[in-house]
């Protein structure tokens, strides 16, 4: 028969462990969940030039690996990037970049039909995007959002390259913490697609 004794301090061993264990799992249920944003199409592009017979194909923009997650960059120095704390995008900001120029192209009312690849479109153009710059520069006073999206217009029918341009916007962060980051963001996103629309309009 073991002594009490040594029961005793076996009983204790095993309640700690069971102690322990539960701690791990309460810590584990009380993450923070992240702060999750979204981007938005701006208002619509008015234009009296209308191509109600062409119609249009956006694919999904092209991107190195650092803008095409669900990350959001931060330019901490010189060719660095950080990600923000706490934050993420709803959805790849690729997919995020492509669904909110397909909206402000269907929102400018120019263009006969607006799609994505398989939405059996005939299209006439292609749009094609590439996602230079994402990011917030902490580095400057005040910190500033960058956004560059390099464009190409594509006739689907001959392969022929119509247009190509590079756009480029910055908004300034006014406030502090993850809404203030995303909200100049999206200020640059914004002014920048508005451009991107009444370029193509007038190109096409």
């Amino acid at each position: 028969m073991m002594p009490k004794a040594k029961i005793s301090s076996l009983k204790a061993l095993r309640l700690g462990a069971i102690f322990s264990l539960g701690a791990i799992v309460s810590a584990c249920g009380t993450t923070k969940p992240l702060d999750t944003f979204n981007l938005s199409a701006p208002s619509a592009v008015s234009s009296a030039t209308k191509r109600s017979n062409v119609q249009i194909l956006v694919p999904t923009p092209t991107a190195l690996k650092a803008l095409d997650s669900e990350n959001i960059v931060i330019a901490i120095g010189s060719g660095e990037i950080s990600y923000l704390a706490g934050a993420q995008w709803g959805d790849r900001l690729t997919n995020i970049v492509q669904s909110k120029l397909v909206e402000s192209f269907e929102n400018s009312g120019a263009f006969g039909g607006v799609g994505r690849p398989g939405d059996g479109l005939a299209i006439n153009y292609q749009i094609l995007t590439e996602l230079r710059a994402f990011s917030v520069n902490a580095t400057t006073t005040p910190k500033m959002a960058h956004v560059e999206i390099a464009v190409r217009i594509l006739n689907d029918k001959t392969g022929e390259v119509r247009a190509t341009r590079v756009f480029q916007e910055r908004a300034a962060v006014s406030g502090t913490g993850n809404p203030a980051y995303t909200k100049a963001m999206n200020a640059a996103f914004e002014k920048a697609t508005s451009e991107i629309v009444k370029w193509t309009i007038s190109v096409i």
